[in-house]
């Protein structure tokens, strides 16, 4: 059974076009790290459990701040090069990043020196244009760019459920 994860895509509409909120992984491993690096807040959930309350969870962990309201397009799930199902949901909101800040997670840094140092889940979020989101996102979640692009212009036709 693959790892299931469940994340947002939050996007708005500004006067040079679509953006959408995506974030840097913090932690030693993607300090150096910026192009194929990015992501949309997300995080693994049990089977059984609700996606949509698992990525608005995991929403609120990495960013600090719940999702705003705003129209849901359900996209359809996409499984990452490592075998990770990602389910996303793509929300049409604004959102103040002054005061964003991540959950941490624990790490033994530098390996092997028996040191425990607490890193942040996501070191740095933003919004981007369409274009730039598509060269910082890890490769694996691009086709959530193309399904939201296809989704709102086609009006969420058959594959998507707006809510």
């Amino acid at each position: 059974m693959p790892k299931l994860s469940a994340g947002l895509l939050l996007y708005r509409a500004t006067g040079g076009g679509l953006e959408v909120l995506i974030g840097h992984p913090g932690g030693p491993f993607w300090a150096r790290k910026d192009e194929g690096a990015w992501s949309i807040p997300k995080g693994e959930y049990a089977d059984g459990e609700d996606p949509w309350l698992a990525a608005q969870r995991e929403f609120t962990e990495e960013i600090g701040k719940p999702p705003p309201p705003g129209p849901r397009i359900d996209l359809a799930p996409v499984r990452q090069p490592g075998g990770k199902v990602v389910t996303a949901f793509a929300v049409c909101g604004d959102l103040d990043l002054d005061g964003a800040v991540s959950n941490t997670f624990t790490l033994e840094w530098p390996r092997g020196s028996g040191k425990l140092k607490e890193f942040p889940e996501i070191d740095r979020v933003g919004w981007f244009d369409v274009a730039t989101a598509r060269e910082k996102l890890l490769k694996g979640q691009r086709p959530l760019l193309d399904a939201l692009e296809q989704a709102l212009a086609t009006g969420a036709p058959d594959g998507f459920r707006s809510r």
